[in-house]
Parts: structure tokens; sequence; C-alpha cells
């Protein structure tokens, strides 16, 4: 009985992905075939927007290090 029913789980499962990865390539096949062809897909997502980068600066304080001398004794 166990196995019949690990069987029906991996089924349900395996079924599962076969229903999302057909919804995954029906949202963007389109962009991944003309991807593949070298080629850029027209579409409303593929709307790219110049972003302006400043890259961080730290600011870091100059160490100030005082040699300790040991006295020898």
């Amino acid at each position: 009985m166990i196995a019949a029913l690990a069987t029906l789980a991996f089924l349900a499962t395996l079924w599962l992905l076969v229903v999302v990865g057909a919804a995954v390539l029906e949202e963007s096949g389109a962009k991944i075939a003309a991807a593949l062809k070298g080629q850029s897909a027209n579409g409303s997502c593929l709307q790219l927007t110049p972003a302006r980068i400043r890259p961080r600066t730290r600011v870091q304080q100059p160490m100030r290090v005082r040699p300790r001398w040991r006295d020898a004794a």
C-alpha cells in the first residue's frame, strides 16, 4: 500500500512540474526563442531604462599607531 501511495505522490509531483513548466514556457517562450536566435524580443516587459549608478565611496579614517616598547627587565 505504501508503494502505491508513493507512486501516486510521485506522479502527482511530476504532473505539477509539467503544468508549471508549461505555464512558464507560455509566459516567456517567445523571449527564450528570440534569445536563442540572437534577436531581441519585442515586448513591453523588455523596455530598458538607463539607470544611474553611483559607486559607494568609503571614507576610512587613517590609523594612527604608536609602537609599544617593552622594557627588558
